[in-house]
């Protein structure tokens, strides 16, 4: 119920009015948000990388309501792209397709991407599509899928495993060798289409983890590259220790390569964990993001861990 509302919350433009002029929001949310401006995001995106993380920035933007927002909206991620390279940082980038335009003109939407990943892939860079809730899972595939049979194979995907679907995609996707993301899911979504149990969407992201483990063997390995802006095929993105246990465990089985297992993590979210995963040799790569759009983002963290919540409230009767 808590998480439904705060899932609610953070679709609601009158609480995203209220909570944006509030310092105390502000200063909770930064420890999950590098800063409002591109130059915040490249700080902190150096700082992780003289500690041997690498990052994915993301310009916080969701769900843009005109065509000309999504232009803005693309325009910053070809700044931010040109900032990573002039900057030599050892990151890569992820983007929401409703951020460029997919809920207000699909073929608009395409060619913003399209112009998005020839950025990157002039500066080698690989950009990863966010996945968001149900009604875009089929638009993002089909687009993802459009520009890797357009040589742009600069892209990569992530995968929910709450979704009852997503053990077909996988499947599909390692088909093609996709750089793939798997996630657990931050989205309200209907039992018709999701599991509702945590244990079952626990299961489901260990069977999804072996089959992207078992993509990558069939694959060759491919690795992390060093200078960060390329991630192997599976990315494991869960601050859950028994899920990164499990993948640890039946990579070690099948004989795949630490460096050809990555390790994703949200920013401020585990900074020990982090440290823990480098350490032992997987590539770590932290998902950073910054903006004025933080709202959205600060609130889905919120609803994703009762710890969070908890966090906020201790913060908010501080003075």
């Amino acid at each position: 119920m808590l998480r439904a509302w705060l899932i609610y919350l953070s679709k609601a433009q009158w609480a995203q009015r209220m909570m944006s002029n509030w310092s105390i929001a502000w200063r909770v949310a930064s420890r999950f948000v590098a800063g409002s401006k591109l130059e915040d995001a490249i700080r902190v995106t150096r700082e992780l990388n003289e500690k041997g993380i690498f990052v994915t920035l993301d310009h916080l933007w969701e769900s843009t309501t005109n065509l000309d927002e999504a232009e803005q909206a693309t325009q910053d991620i070809l700044t931010m792209l040109d900032a990573l390279h002039e900057n030599d940082t050892k990151a890569n980038a992820s983007i929401k397709l409703t951020q460029i335009g997919l809920a207000l003109d699909k073929a608009r939407c395409e060619e913003n991407l399209r112009r998005i990943l020839s950025r990157a892939r002039e500066y080698n860079i690989m950009v990863r599509i966010d996945m968001e809730d149900s009604p875009w899972v089929d638009a993002t595939l089909e687009l993802y899928d459009k520009m890797r049979a357009e040589g742009l194979e600069n892209v990569g995907v992530v995968i929910q495993s709450y979704l009852y679907r997503s053990e077909g995609d996988v499947h599909q996707l390692m088909t093609k060798g996709a750089r793939v993301r798997l996630v657990k899911g931050a989205y309200k979504e209907p039992p018709e289409i999701a599991y509702p149990q945590k244990q079952d969407v626990d299961a489901a992201f260990d069977r999804l983890a072996r089959m992207l483990i078992d993509g990558a063997k069939a694959a060759g390995a491919p690795k992390a590259s060093e200078d960060g802006k390329w991630p192997p095929i599976p990315a494991i993105g869960s601050h859950d220790e028994d899920r990164i246990a499990y993948a640890k465990g039946y990579a070690a089985s099948v004989g795949l390569p630490k460096e050809a297992l990555e390790f994703q993590m949200l920013y401020g979210i585990r900074r020990d964990l982090q440290r823990e995963l480098a350490a032992e040799g997987y590539p770590v790569r932290v998902y950073v993001p910054y903006g004025t759009e933080w709202y959205p983002y600060f609130m889905r963290r919120l609803a994703e861990r009762p710890a969070n919540l908890w966090f906020f409230i201790s913060n908010f009767f501080r003075k």
